[in-house]
């Protein structure tokens, strides 16, 4: 039997470091929560500093300073040079609360609730098929019924939406459309960054009472009080105003298809004739064999929600079988893709 073991070993012929990102994964990525947490960027955004100045204002000691400092500059995220660290760009974009841009609201989310993404969490999410987000349960039941909840749920989905927001409504041509109607719009992001691109469009955001008051500031902090509105309204029960825009980000991915279908239907029902409906989502390929992003979002909406990533296909298969026409897939920004259709005239 040795002699059969050892007649079979061989040099491999690929290398294991496909493997090994898997471990430094689980390590590697959470040290720029910590850094978050640790308030380490808006610290440098004050000046560059040292590896003892860093301990010294954090009150940490060097080993575990430098592993989380080495780690965020592996990644981009901080830059070293003559001994000093600094902010990267993308850091300063995203990373400090005074941008416009900032994401950390979502890593806040992340951190306060990071049971959801152990192994344990994501283990009990497949065997029982249900999302483990407070405990487990309906998260949407959770906001309404805990206000705090749903603040920091929707600063979080602000705090990722704004910067795409910006994007899309550059990709196509909307200056012919007068109203958008933002289904489960929450804070607002889109419709304010669609009209701000398109001066002759106005929005309605369609989501839960409590979600619209937070919505409200938002509103309020870009000066588009007299063109973007909230209505307090159940998306599913409640009838959606006249509009010949309809937009849904990160919506589709909440749910399993058949609610996805009654959405779109709904939308097909309610639009205009010649309106539009776009979908904000990030896709998986047609083959489902990627991409990463897309994947990795569907575990964490297995996690989160009932729902999951889909396909460009699905997505366009799903509005063609509704009735929409002229489909298009277009590349947004980052991660992030548009599906549109048309209501025939």
């Amino acid at each position: 039997m040795a002699r059969d073991i050892i007649s079979n070993i061989q040099v491999p012929q690929v290398d294991d470091r496909p493997l090994w990102d898997v471990v430094f994964a689980i390590y590697g990525y959470p040290a720029l929560l910590l850094a978050h947490r640790l308030r380490v960027f808006p610290l440098l955004a004050e000046n560059t500093r040292t590896l003892s100045e860093i301990c010294n204002a954090l009150n940490i000691k060097q080993r575990p300073a430098e592993a989380i400092l080495t780690a965020a500059t592996a990644l981009g995220f901080l830059s070293l040079q003559a001994g000093r660290y600094s902010l990267t760009p993308v850091t300063k974009e995203y990373l400090l609360e005074n941008s416009p841009n900032y994401f950390g609201y979502f890593w806040d989310l992340m951190i306060d609730n990071y049971q959801v993404c152990t192994y344990a969490g994501l283990e009990k999410a497949v065997f029982t098929d249900s999302a483990q987000a407070y405990g487990g349960g309906d998260i949407f039941k959770s906001h309404e019924e805990q206000i705090e909840l749903l603040q920091r749920f929707t600063c979080g989905m602000h705090s990722i939406s704004m910067t795409p927001a910006l994007v899309w409504p550059q990709i196509m041509d909307f200056s012919q459309h007068r109203m958008m109607l933002d289904i489960g719009g929450g804070s607002g992001a889109h419709s304010i960054g669609a009209t701000l691109r398109w001066p002759n469009l106005h929005a309605h955001i369609l989501d839960f009472p409590q979600v619209c008051e937070i919505a409200q500031s938002y509103i309020t902090h870009y000066k588009l009080q007299d063109r973007v509105k909230t209505c307090d309204i159940n998306i599913w029960r409640d009838h959606w105003p006249a509009a010949d825009l309809h937009f849904f980000s990160n919506m589709y991915h909440d749910w399993l298809p058949e609610k996805c279908h009654f959405l779109t239907a709904k939308s097909f029902d309610s639009l205009e004739s010649g309106g539009q409906i776009v979908i904000h989502e990030m896709l998986y390929n047609d083959e489902k064999t990627g991409p990463f992003a897309s994947a990795a979002f569907s575990m964490m909406m297995l996690g989160w929600t009932e729902g999951k990533q889909y396909s460009g296909q699905e997505l366009s298969t799903m509005l063609k079988e509704i009735g929409f026409e002229e489909i298009q897939i277009h590349k947004a920004f980052g991660y992030y893709s548009i599906v549109t259709g048309r209501k025939p005239w």
